[in-house]
């Protein structure tokens, strides 16, 4: 059995090398020893498939990847934890940790030199304050990936996972679900961590789509401009209000506008953000934008 199955070691390591938890980071470090071989067969991990990881904390979770794969890229903000990683993954020769922020990684130019010829998954235990920026980022990169695992506040899993039209979704449920088919795996009780979390947490897997599961008036226009997730936003911005009046403060538009374009989508002014489908909010951006 791994010596990182052992809570004390894993403290013990951090205490050794001076580290200590930065509250700025969100750093809450994965240390469940059922949890992460779990979270590492599930993410799509084998000998054929290569692995990067975000945020590998103290590499409980790295350690369990590079068993499975034939190459783990693991991508650490924090310099503090170099020291840290070399010590706790010293045994394994497959895995190699970079010192960036993943916001700013150039992650197309990562895979193709770390990755030119095998499959690639990405799996991550995400700090909760980053959770929607990195997801988006990782999404709307288009990254030659099969899925993205994660683990995120259960709260957030609930949102991402929720199908548009349900009472549930929100704006980064629409968007999620332009990329990928989102999963829920299973849930994380706080004493998985250290420091212990306030909040449960969950691992999704979000499988990426081929093609988008909604017909475009225009490419273009809809994605490269982002306008119908610059329509999704606006709609979900104030969500007890209706969906005409959203849409009106969110675009900086005039409501007959909005109004107009609604009636062109065959949607009701009084109809709210959480009824909508993902085709319902492209119908609306062609209305809006594409004079359709």
């Amino acid at each position: 059995m791994s010596k990182l199955t052992d809570i004390n070691y894993i403290k013990g390591v951090l205490s050794r090398h001076g580290f200590t938890f930065s509250k700025a980071l969100g750093q809450n470090f994965l240390v469940n020893p059922t949890v992460c071989p779990k979270m590492s067969e599930m993410c799509g991990a084998d000998e054929n498939t290569g692995v990067i990881e975000i945020g590998p904390g103290a590499g409980v979770l790295t350690n369990e990847l590079a068993q499975r794969s034939y190459k783990v890229v693991a991508v650490e903000l924090d310099k503090r934890l170099l020291p840290v990683l070399a010590e706790t993954l010293s045994e394994h020769r497959n895995v190699t940790v970079i010192n960036d922020d993943a916001m700013k990684l150039d992650f197309h130019k990562l895979i193709r030199e770390e990755f030119p010829d095998s499959e690639v998954v990405i799996c991550a235990n995400l700090p909760y304050y980053i959770t929607s920026p990195i997801l988006m980022r990782l999404l709307e990169e288009r990254l030659p990936v099969k899925a993205i695992t994660v683990m995120v506040q259960k709260e957030a899993a609930d949102r991402i996972c929720a199908l548009p039209g349900t009472r549930a979704s929100g704006a980064i449920s629409a968007a999620v679900h332009y990329y990928c088919e989102p999963e829920m795996l299973f849930r994380v009780s706080p004493g998985s961590f250290i420091p212990a979390p306030k909040v449960e947490s969950a691992v999704i897997r979000l499988n990426i789509l081929k093609e988008p599961p909604i017909t475009a008036a225009d490419e273009k226009l809809f994605f490269k401009e982002k306008l119908f997730f610059k329509v999704v936003r606006a709609s979900f911005l104030q969500r007890r209000k209706t969906l005409s009046n959203s849409l009106s403060a969110g675009l900086s538009k005039p409501k007959a506008e909005i109004n107009e374009a609604l009636a062109k989508a065959g949607i009701p002014a009084n109809a709210r953000a959480e009824e909508m489908t993902m085709q319902q909010f492209a119908d609306i951006t062609a209305a809006l934008y594409c004079g359709i």
